[in-house]
């Protein structure tokens, strides 16, 4: 083997160390840049929820999402108060649907066709927000939850 031989041989290892280097380099920009822009998008969403929690929602669940006092006894008029968002209420006891429904139709419709004799004081507000706003709501609603909570309600929501 000659010098010019050896030279080739190298000048071909570096080559295909260079290429596979720059491409693990490149395939690991693409993967930052996805997340990136993921974790973007689940931010302004979750920003998105949180503007329009508080204003259509934190005069009576509270800015920290902690509901009103006594939110589990009825008042003289027989109407619960309204109750937490945060991990403490059962908000995340039911499943997706159903709370889209309660947000939508408000909370007397909804109880009245389950058949359950309580009395809502939660308004209708399917003629203010839009399914993608009731969606955002909820999902800055979850996303002060624990991880725990999360799971057991996603669970509900079938996985």
């Amino acid at each position: 083997m000659n010098f010019h031989n050896l030279a080739d041989m190298t000048g071909s290892r570096s080559s295909a160390l260079f290429f596979a280097t720059a491409s693990l380099l490149a395939v690991g920009l693409v993967c930052i840049a996805i997340w990136a822009g993921w974790s973007y998008s689940i931010s302004a969403r979750t920003q998105r929820g949180a503007a329009l929690y508080a204003q259509h929602c934190a005069a009576c669940h509270g800015a920290q999402l902690e509901g009103q006092p006594n939110w589990q006894v009825a008042d003289a008029n027989g109407v619960l108060p309204a109750p937490p968002h945060d991990a403490s209420g059962h908000t995340w006891h039911h499943d997706d649907a159903m709370l889209k429904d309660y947000i939508r139709r408000g909370g007397q419709a909804v109880l009245d066709e389950l058949g359950v004799s309580m009395t809502s004081g939660m308004p209708a507000f399917g003629e203010i927000l839009t399914d993608s706003d009731i969606a955002a709501i909820l999902g800055f609603i979850k996303s002060t939850w624990p991880d725990r909570i999360r799971a057991i309600q996603a669970e509900r929501n079938n996985g």
